[in-house]
């Protein structure tokens, strides 16, 4: 019993000491956001800040560079909302609606298409960048945020389809055979059997591919326009202007908005991710 008791000391001090090794970097920002410049030279990264100084708060979301482009991340920010939330919902939609038809509605080469859909998953990005930036051009969506949202939505199809396509073969064929039966065609299992069932696989596409678009760069930074950038563009801008003085506090503060969002569904939806994941969403 001594042993267990021992044991499970060990394991629980060398867990938190990983924990507090990962959010040191967490804290030196938010710590450093609060701080006013002297503080900030007084070169102790691990001190409390005197008082919470929140200006530079809001000269990182209003106007924090001195370069050509000097915005602060507000616009950016909007820029990736109004470029995830569509990207987001339709890559999940088409993720589920792949699964729905490659593990329940077969037919002749669905294998064989689901296995070149897989290559989607490995492939590097950097691969796609000069054929997408055609494929954008011959539309007219470049350097827009329709442009940005299509591009998503086709990085993200391998994924999403992976993910809803494993997690659809674990649900009884009894079912969907059995709605067959009474008269139910593709779209009426899809709606009335196969969704109610899929809420902790959604949840992690939902959450997953949230943050791979919101975290995004490379797409950001080549497919963009001057009034397109999303917000890790933005910050990225925001860091390396250039200027006589650096404001360690003001970039902090970006660092702090532009990672926000993803915290906040993480915290929000962590316990529907690990369910999701736990419930087969990664299964082979």
């Amino acid at each position: 019993m001594q042993s267990k008791t021992f044991y499970r000391v060990v394991v629980y001090s060398v867990l938190g000491l990983a924990a507090l090794l990962f959010l040191a970097p967490m804290y030196v920002m938010l710590v450093t956001s609060f701080k006013d410049a002297d503080q900030i030279r007084a070169g102790n990264l691990m001190s409390l800040p005197t008082s919470l100084n929140w200006g530079s708060w809001q000269q990182a979301w209003d106007q924090a560079c001195t370069g050509v482009d000097c915005r602060g991340l507000q616009p950016y920010f909007w820029n990736s909302v109004r470029m995830a939330v569509p990207a987001v919902l339709i890559s999940t939609a088409w993720g589920a609606i792949n699964g729905y038809v490659l593990s329940m509605w077969k037919f002749r080469g669905s294998d064989l298409l689901f296995g070149f859909l897989l290559f989607g998953v490995f492939m590097p990005f950097q691969v796609v960048l000069l054929p997408m930036s055609q494929v954008l051009g011959y539309l007219n969506l470049s350097s827009s945020i329709s442009g940005l949202i299509m591009v998503h939505c086709l990085a993200g199809m391998a994924g999403t389809t992976l993910f809803f396509r494993n997690y659809y073969t674990a649900i009884p064929r009894e079912l969907v055979n059995a709605a067959r039966l009474d008269g139910a065609g593709f779209w009426r299992i899809f709606w009335r059997i196969v969704i109610p069932m899929s809420t902790p696989i959604l949840m992690v596409t939902l959450i997953w591919q949230f943050t791979n678009i919101w975290n995004d760069f490379l797409f950001g930074v080549a497919f963009s326009g001057a009034d397109s950038k999303p917000i890790t563009v933005g910050l990225n801008n925001m860091a390396n202007t250039t200027s006589s003085v650096k404001n360690y506090n003001v970039d902090m503060a970006a660092a702090v908005i532009a990672g926000l969002p993803t915290m906040l569904v993480y915290v929000l939806a962590g316990q529907y991710f690990v369910k999701g994941l736990t419930a087969g969403a990664v299964k082979g």
